[in-house]
Parts: structure tokens; C-alpha cells; sequence
């Protein structure tokens, strides 16, 4: 099998000739620092793992006076062609600051302006000031931001290029400058985590609104799909996970947009995962209800999460593909191989039976030792369904 016929049949809950491996997000970082600039192909080919080609598009809807954003600049890793309007534009500016790269982004409307800055220490990046700092301010977003549309044009021009080399991988569209794919963990984005949680409490209404402004955003993106050759395509994120917020707010204020979000994918024709980093198993009937095809990451309890690998393959993985599982945190760096070996093993006998499991390390990693990574692969692709 190609890499791409391989990966594509756990996707499907078919069994490939051996065991799936490839890996969450390769950072930036990791490449520049350790691996002295290569490229993500470079990475695949260096540890023998399954490819994947990471794309995400944007067109503005020109018909209803959208363009790119000529302010942007060139748009990074998972980074998108920012849209704007005569209504909707960002204007960045850099901060001072003596530890961090910190940029204050400004969002002008006709009726007013919205702020955010963003943090970042060459590895990664975080809200430092919320652009919602206002109840009132969700009502700027309503009316005049923008939402972008799939460029399917360029995504297939990528798709045909990569052709059996891997899969083609995107995410549903996040808010601009910072945002995550899936609608709640949007919104903590744009509100930080613990006040989205009190206002669950406190004003659930006010919640339910916000949602529905960011759903209506992500359902034009997910409808704008129709024809693009995606492979799979990433919704959720770590803020709601169990280790966040309960099964009870998932219920009322998680699934229900983002399982329209997928229905819409699905009427598009795409494969969906649903990622959450963090605590799992509390949420795993919720998860698997919504009807996504993939869920992913499986954190370990190692890494402070709560998966217990066999335990969700029993309950859900005649449902959904599953991806990760793995512990980078400690077989990446600092064990021997043989603990590594071992840890593969474990995660293939306790998902991989039958096919529908692809193993990845259980989200980003930052470092790796050079002769673990090459353990990691080889190990893989012993593991075989013959």
C-alpha cells in the first residue's frame, strides 16, 4: 500500500498491511531547532512515517465585496489567507516587551473596534488579552466579520501535486489571527477559558449566542468544502476537553454546533477528526455521538490527561477511526529504545486490532531525540495485520 491507501483505510475502519504512523502538527520549531531547517517532507522521509500535507486555503466571496487581506503578509504553517471587507479589517502593530514577540491586533468596524494581542516565544503562541471584553462586543462580530470560503482550486492544485505521497489534511476555519476549529473552543479564544465557563452559569444565554455568531462562520466554511480533495479535515480542540470542562457543559454547549459543523462536512463530502488534547474518557460517547470519522489525540495519563487506550477502543473504535495515543513526552526524549519499542507495541495491541487506528504521538512535540524517533518508525512498521 502507498502511504496515502494506508492512512486512508484506517480512516475508514478498513485493515491496511501494517500499522499506520505519522504524527500531529510538526512544529516549527522542532525543524528549525533539531533538525536544522528541513522540511516536513524532510521529517517524513527521515523517520520513515506516513506523510501528511497540511493545507488551509482561504478565497474571499469578491461577489459580496470580500478580498484578501492585503495586510497580512505571507501566511505561515496551518496559517490562512486572512479575508476582509470595508467592514471587517485587521491592523496589527508590535508590542515592546523584553521576553516575548507580542503584537496588538486591531479590528476596525463602522461601529467600533476590537482588540487582541498575541504572545509568542518561538514555539508557540497564546492569547495575552482577550478580544471580547465586552458582552456587547459579540455584536460587532455578528454583523460585519467576515467568513471565509475553501480555496478548492488550490487545495486540489496541492492534492493532485502530493498525489500517493500521504494525505491531504486541513481544519475548519478558526477566527482570524487566533482561534481553533472547534465553536466552544473558539470562543475561549475570544474570551479566555474560565470566564466562557462562569458565563455558562451566569448567562448561558449570552453563550448561546456567541456560538451561534461563530457556528454560522464555521457552517459557510464547512458548505464551501463541496469538491475540495481533502483527506480529512480537523474540528475541536483542547478546551473542551474533560480535563476543562464537564461531560455536562460538552452536552449543551460543545455538541451541538459542532455535530452540524460535521453534518455539514459530511454533505460536502469530507472525513472529519475530532481533536481533543486532554481528558477524554468521560467524554467519549459524547464524542463519537456527534458523528466525526476520526477522533484524536488519546493522551496518557503520563502526560497528564486520562486515556486508557484499550478502554476507549472497546467503547468507541467500532465507531470512529483512532489516532494517538502515544507518549512523546517520555518516549521522545530521555528513555532507552527499548522503552519506546514497548510503547508502540502497547498502543497496537490495545487499538490496532482490526485496522482503524492510525498511532501518532498524542498532539505536538517540541523536541526529539534523534535515535528514538528513528525507534518510533521502525517499530511501526513491524507492526503488521498479516
Amino acid at each position: 500500500m502507498s502511504s496515502r491507501q494506508r492512512l486512508l483505510a484506517a480512516l475508514d475502519r478498513r485493515q491496511p498491511d501494517r500499522l499506520p504512523v505519522t504524527t500531529h502538527h510538526v512544529m516549527d520549531s522542532y525543524l528549525r531547532d533539531s533538525l536544522g531547517g528541513a522540511s516536513r517532507m524532510d521529517f517524513f522521509r527521515r523517520y520513515g512515517l506516513d506523510p501528511i500535507l497540511w493545507t488551509v486555503p482561504h478565497r474571499p466571496d469578491k461577489a459580496s465585496g470580500e478580498y484578501s487581506d492585503p495586510d497580512q503578509g505571507e501566511a505561515g504553517f496551518l496559517e490562512s489567507t486572512r479575508v476582509a471587507s470595508d467592514h471587517w479589517r485587521v491592523a496589527s502593530e508590535q508590542i515592546p516587551d523584553p521576553d516575548y514577540c507580542t503584537t496588538r491586533y486591531r479590528f476596525h468596524t463602522p461601529r467600533g473596534e476590537l482588540g487582541m494581542v498575541i504572545q509568542d516565544d518561538g514555539k508557540t503562541a497564546w492569547v495575552a488579552e482577550n478580544l471580547i471584553k465586552e458582552k456587547s462586543d459579540i455584536e460587532l462580530i455578528a454583523e460585519f466579520a467576515t467568513a471565509p470560503k475553501c480555496d478548492v482550486d488550490e487545495v486540489n492544485r496541492q492534492a493532485a501535486e502530493f498525489g500517493e505521497t500521504g494525505i491531504v489534511r486541513g481544519h475548519i476555519c478558526c477566527f482570524d489571527v487566533y482561534g481553533q476549529p472547534g465553536t466552544w473552543q473558539d470562543a475561549t479564544c475570544l474570551t479566555g477559558t474560565q470566564q466562557l465557563i462562569m458565563e455558562t452559569f451566569d448567562d448561558p444565554a449570552w453563550v448561546h449566542e456567541l456560538l451561534d455568531i461563530l457556528l454560522r462562520r464555521k457552517l459557510v466554511f464547512a458548505r464551501s468544502l463541496a469538491g475540495a480533495n481533502y483527506d480529512l479535515l480537523e474540528l475541536g480542540g483542547g478546551s473542551a476537553s474533560s480535563t476543562v470542562i464537564s461531560p455536562a457543559i460538552f452536552e449543551e454547549f460543545v455538541a451541538p454546533s459542532d455535530s452540524r459543523i460535521i453534518e455539514a462536512a459530511h454533505e460536502a463530502g469530507q472525513r472529519i477528526v475530532y481533536h481533543i488534547c486532554g481528558g477524554i474518557m468521560p467524554l467519549l460517547e459524547l464524542i463519537a455521538g456527534m458523528g466525526p470519522d476520526a477522533v484524536e489525540t488519546f493522551t496518557p495519563p503520563a502526560m497528564g490527561a486520562d486515556t486508557e487506550l484499550a478502554e476507549a477502543n472497546r467503547r468507541i473504535g467500532g465507531k470512529v477511526c483512532m489516532i494517538g495515543g502515544f507518549d512523546q513526552g517520555h518516549c521522545f526524549t530521555g528513555c532507552s529504545p527499548e522503552e519506546t519499542r514497548a510503547e508502540v507495541r502497547r498502543c497496537f495491541e490495545q487499538a490496532g486490532d482490526g485496522g482503524g487506528y492510525i498511532l501518532a504521538p498524542s498532539d505536538h512535540f517540541f523536541e526529539a531525540d534523534e535515535e528514538l524517533m528513528r525507534t518510533f518508525g521502525d517499530e511501526a512498521r513491524a507492526c503488521t495485520y498479516n
